[in-house]
């Protein structure tokens, strides 16, 4: 199936979005000000050492200082694959030591960013491993002979005293040879700068970083079943082809210089998918729907029937719908990027056919992600756990913030409990203060409330206190904030 890459940007932000058969498969979005660092090589200092937790803080010249893991440093792990157990942190590093690292999670919430020693550098078709000694295959390249080919192939193009060192991507199954060396040259070259850099910059110093996302989708999201590239910018255009001419000249021809005159992303109705994709409930096409909720902890999603009921009985019901949901689900990770532990909740099947049906049909749509994934079967429950790799903000986190009236809450409460709120405070302060009067600010909500349905229990407080209250609307105040003013 044929795949189409747009390519929106602005001074401010890029945006990518991949469109399968007129919808849309996946969103990526790049803001100026605050760029992804997963990738991104810098030469930290510890600032403390945790032998408790068997972690460390490493400062890499962040708000928040990063997170290194024992099982995360190079140095302390087996190598040659026996039962001992990795060194402990407290043997390896040092407060004040300075130290190479690579993010391998951005910062999420409030979790600062997540380390690692190892370095990788990815290319077009290979990524460079420089601490390593040997050559890894991508899982998805299946074949057994044709994995042996590839490794051959790679294993000819290095130098004699090089043994490995790499880790052969799907890019490389059409690869020749001259391809391989020149990814292979370009890598080895950038690793020289990053050792040369980290010798003479203090810590903490960046020393490497990850391509924007427009240089990323050319190395990492084209494959055999692009189509066209759309890029709307003449710049970042032309940009994009001098990168491509160096890095992956296979890509040239599918790059488009959009000039249309509507916007690219309103062209294909991306724009509105965003809008849909930020809200808790997707409508199936069947009548159905599902209905996701995204916590810090995990993410849940549960489908139900709604108005379809065109099967032949309840269960053809169910099943259908179940069947059309896997499809949505998939989608819909890949368009919202969540990831982490996954709970989903499809409609109670009591047929063990269907169950497996809907499981694999799930696993089939899910084989298109290029994130990391992993499906467990029905639980006891009836609930199906997965889990998807999470390295960088979901669609959500990029483009929304907490709310202010509900703290994160996703409700606010009624306009009759904030009266009887301000009602127990008002006593609170009778009993401390002795003003002409008190004055409540409040939305227009609140006062209404107390001026007619609770205008009895307001009257009474007032003769209680033995004090008058006045009502005050401010139309800034959401329906939570009120103030008590005393006059």
């Amino acid at each position: 199936m044929s795949e189409d890459i747009l390519i929106n940007i602005t001074p401010q932000e890029t945006r990518v979005a991949l469109i399968l058969q007129g919808a849309v498969q996946e969103l990526h979005i790049e803001r100026t000000l605050s760029r992804g660092m997963a990738g991104n090589i810098y030469l930290g200092k510890v600032v403390r050492v945790l032998p408790g937790m068997q972690s460390a803080f490493i400062d890499i010249g962040l708000e928040r200082a990063a997170f290194l893991h024992v099982a995360d440093i190079w140095e302390a792990r087996p190598h040659d694959n026996s039962n001992t157990p990795a060194t402990p942190i407290e043997k390896l590093l040092y407060d004040g030591q300075a130290v190479m690292v690579q993010v391998i999670k951005d910062p999420i919430g409030t979790k600062g960013a997540r380390l690692s020693t190892q370095i990788s550098i990815a290319g077009r078709m290979l990524v460079y491993l420089p601490q390593d000694s040997h050559i890894g295959i991508s899982q998805r390249i299946e074949k057994e002979a044709e994995r042996e080919m590839l490794k051959e192939k790679v294993q000819k193009l290095l130098p004699a005293e090089e043994k490995g060192g790499f880790i052969i991507r799907t890019m490389a199954e059409d690869a020749s040879e001259a391809d391989l060396q020149m990814d292979i040259d370009y890598l080895r070259k950038t690793w020289a700068t990053i050792t040369q850099q980290a010798r003479t910059k203090p810590a903490p110093s960046l020393l490497y970083q990850d391509l924007n996302l427009a240089q990323r989708v050319l190395r990492d999201f084209v494959n055999d079943d692009t189509s066209t590239i759309q890029i709307d910018s003449r710049e970042n255009y032309q940009m994009l082809q001098q990168f491509g001419k160096t890095y992956t000249p296979s890509v040239l021809a599918k790059l488009v210089h959009y000039t249309g005159e509507r916007p690219l992303f309103d062209l294909y109705g991306v724009e509105e998918e965003i809008e849909r994709a930020l809200g808790r409930r997707v409508d199936l096409k069947s009548g159905g729907y599902l209905i996701i909720d995204q916590t810090e902890a995990m993410t849940t999603i549960d489908v139900n029937t709604g108005s379809y009921v065109n099967g032949r009985n309840f269960d053809d019901t169910i099943f259908k719908t179940n069947l059309e949901a896997a499809h949505a689900i998939a989608r819909q990770l890949r368009l919202r990027n969540l990831g982490g532990i996954i709970i989903l909740d499809f409609i109670d099947m009591e047929n063990g056919e269907h169950r497996n049906a809907v499981l694999a049909e799930l696993n089939k749509a899910l084989a298109r992600d290029r994130t990391k994934v992993s499906v467990s079967g029905f639980s006891m429950l009836g609930l199906v756990e997965m889990t998807r790799k999470r390295t960088r903000e979901s669609l959500a986190h990029i483009l929304c913030e907490v709310c202010p009236a509900c703290s994160g809450k996703g409700q606010v409460k009624t306009a009759r409990t904030v009266c009887y709120e301000i009602l127990r405070e008002l006593l609170r302060e009778a009993k401390q203060f002795n003003p002409r009067e008190f004055r409540i600010l409040a939305s227009q909500v609140v006062v209404d409330m107390f001026l007619e349905e609770e205008s009895t229990h307001l009257a009474m407080l007032g003769d209680f206190i033995g004090k008058p209250i006045s009502l005050q609307v401010e139309n800034v105040y959401h329906q939570e904030q009120y103030d008590i003013i005393l006059m």
